[in-house]
């Protein structure tokens, strides 16, 4: 009789309040829903199309460099499971957190695409959370799990550029 797989420990995830592309997905639509009611642009000029699409895709590019990246070193993508390996190259050399800064630079694009400025205030309280609910959880499991490697990697790199 073959026993099934466990689940993961809940000790061996950061527990992150929330998982970062669902917070930047409701707040995104929660900006549209009041640009619905009460529409305010960011700008008038049609140049928010070219900087907000520039803007979009290097942070869609930073995000599947770095996806990729953790892939192939077989951790996991996902924060709520266990970290299996540090990542330090590639964007990992300059941000511990790339794939955070990805997000935020593809919201902000897309923010200026369809020129709400609703979309770009919520990215306060989005970054806030994920400071405190995300981040600063990751590093201390990070820290737990790693020790010394994590806090030599920490030293040399930033939290976000």
């Amino acid at each position: 009789m073959m026993n099934a797989p466990s689940a993961p420990s809940l000790s061996d995830s950061p527990n992150v309040v929330v998982l970062p592309p669902v917070m930047y997905a409701l707040a995104f639509a929660v900006g549209l829903v009041l640009h619905w009611l009460a529409p305010r642009p960011i700008v008038s000029s049609n140049a928010r199309y070219w900087v907000g699409g520039v803007i979009v895709a290097v942070g869609a590019a930073l995000a599947l460099w770095a996806r990729a990246l953790m892939k192939r070193a077989g951790t996991n993508v996902n924060p709520a499971l266990p970290t299996t390996a540090l990542v330090t190259t590639g964007p990992f050399r300059l941000s511990r957190n790339p794939l955070y800064v990805a997000l935020t630079l593809v919201y902000v694009g897309l923010a200026l695409l369809v020129n709400t400025v609703w979309v770009l205030v919520l990215i306060v309280p989005v970054l806030l959370v994920l400071h405190y609910g995300v981040v600063r959880r990751e590093e201390r499991y990070l820290e737990a799990k790693f020790g010394a490697a994590y806090d030599v990697y920490r030293s040399h790199v930033r939290r976000y550029v």
